[in-house]
């Protein structure tokens, strides 16, 4: 038996949300291996620091012994390529997000052609909640508990007091 590769689940994950966990749970059972690998990119402006949504992120996924999760630099299909990656799991909320993630899908396998694009639909009570929409009612002050796990909505009320 040849060792497992891993599925990578990426994203700025600024905070984590139910969305996101809905899918990291789901790859964990379809995958022997999920990597949740947190993209750092310099021109933007996260509301948490790298290491702080690692620190959510390994919390809310304590549960799930074969997710780990890690920071990235550069591009995603890069980092496939350096750990050996052959699937890239990316979640789909309506039909303009597929329209923008096919597209991206098909740079990837241009740029890469081992690495596939496996697409999971966000479930529907989850196909509204986006990470800067969570942002944005927390920074109002506004109950984010629906929409993210408990540990998360205290990080947002700490940041935001």
């Amino acid at each position: 038996m040849s060792p497992s590769r891993p599925a990578v689940y990426a994203g700025s994950f600024d905070p984590v949300t139910m969305g996101h966990l809905d899918l990291i749970r789901r790859a964990a059972n379809l995958f022997d291996r999920v990597i949740v690998a947190i993209g750092v990119h310099p021109s933007r402006k996260p509301l948490f620091t790298a290491e702080e949504r690692t620190a959510l992120l390994k919390t809310a996924t304590k549960d799930m012994p074969n997710v780990d999760v890690v920071i990235f630099e550069g591009l995603l299909i890069d980092y496939c390529g350096e750990i050996g990656a052959r699937i890239l799991i990316r979640g789909l909320r309506h039909s303009m997000d597929f329209e923008y993630e096919l597209q991206i899908a098909q740079a990837n396998c241009d740029m890469r052609p081992d690495v596939d694009t496996v697409f999971l639909p966000t479930a529907n009570r989850y196909g509204f909640i986006t990470a800067s929409l969570v942002r944005e009612i927390a920074s109002h002050g506004g109950d984010v508990s629906r929409y993210a796990p408990a540990h998360v909505c205290e990080a947002l009320r700490e940041k935001f007091a």
